[in-house]
């Protein structure tokens, strides 16, 4: 369904089985509390919600909109952010989906911020600057997660509304079946882990996919990010891509960076926010 959803929008479907079963293994997300499925009359699915704190995701199968589903859902899933103790509810929505913009805005959603899908075309190998004195380079081995995670999860405190436990972090990331450590480089002063690219390779998709950048505070403006990120790139061209796609979030004010290196908008998705009041 979130296929036919994608494809619709986009010509082609980007969101793979990992990440979904990835959603869904959240620690503290009880599937049967936390989840809807509606199936049409054939027994197709025809839409679904899931809701965990103040994330809630629900999509419509193209075939099945326009009876109310999209409404139902939504009201579905404020009621289980209410019950689960939530001041505030919020869902990440394509900018070509103007239906489910309309429903939101309708709905007392207001615009949070932008996240966009960036992408870099491969034609030959690319080049990997050398690391910057000090800095040290290898791909990610065993034993890396923890280091990885306090990495990324520091310099994802800057931004973001809620540190995510260990759990939380590896489910979407590290413990993911494409987790790809091999194009996941990671950069070191002494025995110090100061910057990380995590990256996925999607079995059937002729693109490289970064997940995580990060770089810790005090290691900033020195390169560290471009470098890694290259060293992905090439070890994506290696294995056969031809592009390297990414999202980034307006909060973080990577942008301007990664189409310094090259990489260009593909496309753009919006989070929208709506306060939760007690019925």
């Amino acid at each position: 369904m979130i296929t036919a959803c994608e494809n619709e929008l986009h010509g082609c479907a980007t969101t793979g089985i990992d990440r979904v079963a990835a959603d869904l293994s959240l620690p503290g997300l009880d599937l049967k509390s936390d989840t809807v499925l509606v199936h049409d009359s054939k027994g197709e699915l025809a839409g679904w919600t899931w809701v965990k704190g103040r994330r809630a995701t629900v999509h419509v199968h193209p075939g099945s909109r326009g009876h109310g589903l999209g409404s139902s859902l939504l009201n579905w899933a404020e009621a289980r952010a209410r019950q689960l103790g939530s001041d505030r509810t919020a869902q990440t929505v394509s900018d070509s989906d103007h239906a489910a913009i309309a429903l939101l805005r309708s709905s007392g959603y207001s615009r949070l911020v932008t996240e966009w899908l960036l992408e870099i075309a491969m034609p030959v190998e690319p080049e990997v600057p050398e690391p910057p004195a000090g800095i040290t380079v290898r791909a990610f081995r065993p034993g890396d997660e923890q280091a990885a995670y306090q990495l990324t999860e520091d310099a994802f405190d800057e931004w973001q509304q809620r540190r995510k436990t260990y759990a939380e972090w590896a489910r979407h990331t590290v413990e993911r079946a494409t987790f790809d450590p091999a194009a996941s480089p990671v950069a070191f002063a002494d025995d110090q882990m100061v910057g990380a690219v995590l990256s996925l390779d999607v079995p059937g998709n002729d693109e490289g996919y970064v997940e995580r950048v990060a770089v810790r505070h005090d290691h900033r403006n020195r390169g560290i990010a471009r470098m890694l990120l290259r060293e992905a790139f090439r070890t994506f061209y290696r294995q056969g891509k031809q592009t390297c796609t990414l999202w980034t979030h307006s909060d973080t004010g990577a942008l301007s960076l990664y189409k310094r290196i090259g990489m260009t908008v593909q496309r753009s998705s919006t989070v929208y926010s709506k306060p939760l009041t007690t019925r």
